[in-house]
């Protein structure tokens, strides 16, 4: 590809848009051309989101999302329920449009009914829900990209479904920093700080959103508990999934499965789990677009652990793999690899 690529942000005032403009900026085959936000229209960038007022995008005024013109790609990072009621006109301008939000992740209208319930009127399918590491790339001009941590869950899980190793049953516990909460959580900062609190043990979201892409890709529908909890930190998910091993499944088994459902993922590493330090965790993946996954098998019980930035690789970062992919771009174009250390 010759020609740099205009690309539209809708909803860049928010932390994913940002992080998707900070990217973006950065991409040599793309070009921010448009940036939205309905409630900071007319008003430079950099005055808006103080994390870009240093960024060459920081003088350019955000526009209301009508306003938008002919773009190869739209990343819609609007509030749930938002672009099901314009989603005709931005398809109209645009030749794909990249969803981050949680519209169209579900397919059950009694799900989306009681998770999405602002989305439930202007859902419609197919759209396909797509995820670079385990699904061809789509061809229809609108994809939905997964949530942060039902990306931790799945990156967890899938390799031991897909090559059935374990029981249909798993318990997932996702942790993750404040910043998934978005900017307009209500929560005090003197109460997150050094505090880690339940946020949902039962009923989130993300559940049905796991056991239905278990389902799609590798034929198991998995009994699910899938738990979420606040951690004091601004970023990162880490998520813990516990699974047991059907009868005659050894850990050399386990190994060889996540080895081979990773072996041509860029992003998803394993780690080598030969010292509590070698396992996933958050200073090795805040930052970067990189996934780590760790596994333990004792007996018949298997531990998985996976650890992302829930604002790359579980949202902004995963938009701009799942844009490469989809223009035949080199995967890892524009995309951190590490982060910053310590």
């Amino acid at each position: 590809m010759t020609e740099r690529m205009r690309v539209a942000v809708l909803g860049a005032s928010g932390f994913i848009g940002a992080e998707l403009i900070r990217l973006l900026s950065d991409h040599p085959q793309a070009e921010v051309s448009f940036m939205s936000s309905q409630q900071h229209a007319g008003k430079p960038l950099g005055q808006v989101v103080s994390g870009l007022r240093n960024s060459r995008l920081a003088g350019r005024r955000l526009r209301a999302a009508d306003e938008l013109s002919k773009v190869d790609v739209a990343f819609s990072c609007l509030p749930n329920g938002v672009l099901p009621r314009i989603l005709d006109e931005v398809s109209g301008q645009a030749d794909l449009v990249l969803n981050v939000a949680g519209d169209y992740r579900l397919r059950d209208p009694g799900e989306i009914a009681e998770h999405y319930p602002e989305s439930a009127e202007g859902w419609r399918e197919p759209i396909p829900y797509y995820v670079p590491e385990f699904t061809a790339k789509p061809s229809e001009p609108v994809v939905n990209l997964p949530g942060c941590m039902a990306s931790a869950g799945l990156y967890a899980l899938y390799p031991l479904f897909r090559d059935g190793l374990v029981e249909p049953r798993a318990v997932v516990d996702a942790k993750t920093g404040s910043s998934g909460g978005g900017n307009h959580s209500a929560e005090h900062p003197a109460l997150r700080d050094g505090n880690v609190r339940v946020h949902k043990l039962h009923g989130h979201r993300h559940a049905p959103e796991i056991r239905q892409a278990l389902s799609t890709w590798t034929g198991a529908a998995p009994e699910l508990q899938f738990s979420a909890f606040s951690l004091p930190v601004t970023r990162g998910v880490f998520a813990t999934a516990y699974t047991w091993l059907r009868e005659g499944v050894d850990a050399g088994q386990v190994r060889r499965a996540y080895a081979r459902a990773y072996a041509d993922a860029p992003f998803v590493r394993m780690s080598n789990g030969r010292s509590p330090m070698a396992f996933p965790m958050l200073k090795t993946v805040v930052g970067s677009n990189t996934a780590e996954v760790g596994v333990s098998v004792e007996g018949s019980r298997c531990v998985t652990v996976s650890a992302l930035d829930n604002l790359i690789k579980g949202g902004a970062g995963q938009a701009v793999q799942a844009m490469n992919r989809i223009f035949g771009l080199e995967e890892t174009l524009g995309l951190p690899e590490v982060g910053p250390w310590p």
